[in-house]
């Protein structure tokens, strides 16, 4: 199943990167044919998106690779990069329109209305149909979110352009040209930034939105037997995988394999956690200090990792 998702999403990718291309190259032949600001910077704004699919799309092949010796989990943080160079990108590219278009507003250029609601119109059909291709696990793929919220931004920004593209040729309203690149400026600065602040915190492996810490601590503290629990730290892997450290203090460790096998299941369950590594060590709940040894006259059993793999389910 796991091999079929990365399948999918390389090829979903794919589709959805060409298909932006094609109307990107159409978009910014209207544009310069009509002198159309909205137009050309409409086909600015998708190119920036067809390189951010083209990352998105490469960083789904990556995340594909084995592990290696060197790269002992593989390529999957890829996807956490690609939406990190993707946000950077959009937020060059808005303000580039938004002073081009603030320079226009002087003397905006007559331009022919009913081109700009066709192209326009086009675009909304393409960026929502894209949008769908990618659809399928966009809430916990950093990657895909970042390339759907994308596309469903372009489609707005699209519609702006055909609303635009009617005041033009009804009213004749040159300022609607400018108006409407200026717009899209905006909009393509307001969406990026949250792009970039949650790429920028999964690139230095800050919690995932979502998942509470806290409530993962108060948790594992719940289980029979558990009497402290530090060195906790959760991240996310890319690919829509997430990992957990954590040593917890347990006096009775007769079961110990069941019982790590029932906390890798909860934590699945639970918090979406499917890639954890859990030590268990004999005391009475001593804190630890970070340097990762046990105290003195207390024994820490080596580190065991038993990660439930979700997919296939077998435990290692």
């Amino acid at each position: 199943m796991h091999g079929h998702t990365h399948s999918d999403s390389t090829r979903a990718f794919a589709w959805v990167t060409l298909i932006n291309l094609g109307y990107t190259a159409l978009e910014a032949g209207y544009g310069f044919a009509t002198d159309s600001l909205a137009l050309l910077s409409d086909a600015l704004h998708n190119f920036g998106d067809v390189l951010g699919l083209g990352l998105a799309w490469g960083a789904a092949v990556l995340a594909k690779r084995a592990p290696t010796e060197r790269h002992t989990y593989g390529w999957r943080r890829a996807t956490l990069l690609s939406p990190l160079a993707n946000a950077l990108l959009l937020v060059a590219f808005s303000g580039a329109l938004g002073w081009e278009a603030i320079r226009r507003f002087s003397a905006p250029p007559q331009v022919p209305g009913l081109p700009v609601m066709v192209v326009a119109a086009i675009g909304i059909a393409i960026n929502l149909g894209a949008a769908w291709f990618v659809r399928d696990g966009h809430e916990q793929d950093l990657n895909r979110r970042g390339a759907f919220l994308h596309l469903v931004a372009d489609a707005a920004v699209s519609l702006a352009a055909v609303l635009a593209g009617a005041g033009l040729w009804w009213l004749g309203w040159a300022w609607l040209d400018p108006a409407t690149a200026l717009l899209i400026a905006v909009v393509v600065a307001v969406g990026s930034f949250g792009l970039l602040r949650d790429a920028f915190n999964a690139a230095m492996d800050a919690v995932p939105r979502g998942i509470d810490q806290a409530q993962v601590q108060s948790w594992l503290l719940q289980q029979p037997g558990v009497a402290a629990v530090h060195h906790l730290h959760i991240w996310s892997l890319g690919a829509g995988e997430i990992a957990m450290t954590a040593h917890l203090v347990r006096a009775n460790d007769d079961d110990h394999d069941a019982f790590i096998d029932r906390l890798n299941d909860g934590l699945d369950a639970r918090f979406g956690i499917n890639h954890p590594t859990l030590q268990i060590e004999r005391g009475r709940g001593a804190a630890h200090d970070c340097n990762d040894r046990a105290p003195h006259g207390q024994v820490a059993d080596a580190p065991s990792h038993r990660h439930r793999d979700h997919d296939h389910g077998h435990a290692h």
